[in-house]
């Protein structure tokens, strides 16, 4: 079994993949951002620095989807990942153009071919105001600079991605807006038991509606 999360910058991937962890028992792999020298740099300064930072994240998350993936999947362990190879072609559609952008989708495309592919993507949706004061609550010094406008775009453009069939792997969209799956464990047993009906594993209940709090 293998869940990828998705969704846009701050919608809490990475928090909900490890609360998940113990829940099914998987192993973690989680993405590797901090290591990108551009980061911070394409924050100010995006058109100058995307294609810099898009080739840096392709070419480390295919690193990481060929070598930690295969390994955990061979052995029939379960795995959950906080992205999806496919999202980075995503940003680069946002922030590359013209011959950049042609080149990017050149090799994506030859290295997506040998990646596996998730048998669930759990797609965490929530408002633009929403994911800007989730960014603003961790604080991290990279996103200090970061435009409503860009999140808005990359919002849209998330939406516009996951409305359409994705290689065959169902998806399940989740509204995050009303949730608070760190505080509340009710909102945690929720989307663990959507996961669980989507999947067909047992046990699940039906679905219940959230206790107002």
């Amino acid at each position: 079994m293998y869940i990828a999360i998705e969704g846009v910058i701050g919608v809490g991937k990475t928090t909900l993949a490890r609360l998940l962890q113990p829940v099914y028992a998987a192993e973690l792999m989680l993405e590797i951002f901090e290591d990108n020298p551009f980061l911070s740099d394409f924050y100010s300064d995006r058109t100058r620095y995307a294609f810099q930072t898009q080739i840096f994240f392709l070419l480390s998350r295919y690193h990481q989807q060929r070598r930690v993936a295969p390994a955990i999947l061979e052995q029939g362990r379960p795995l959950l990942s906080d992205y999806t190879f496919a999202k980075d072609a995503l940003f680069a559609g946002i922030n590359l153009m013209g011959d950049e952008l042609d080149m990017y989708h050149r090799v994506h495309k030859a290295l997506a071919e040998k990646i596996p592919r998730p048998n669930l993507i759990v797609y965490l949706q929530a408002e633009t105001g929403v994911l800007m004061q989730r960014i603003a609550m961790r604080d991290r010094t990279y996103e200090r600079n970061m435009e409503t406008g860009y999140i808005e775009q990359l919002n849209q453009a998330y939406t516009d991605f996951f409305s359409k069939p994705y290689d065959d792997t169902p998806v399940l969209v989740i509204d995050s807006n009303p949730l608070d799956f760190v505080r509340y464990p009710e909102h945690l047993k929720l989307i663990e038991n959507r996961i669980r009906q989507t999947l067909g594993l047992s046990p699940f209940q039906a679905e219940l509606p959230l206790e107002k709090s």
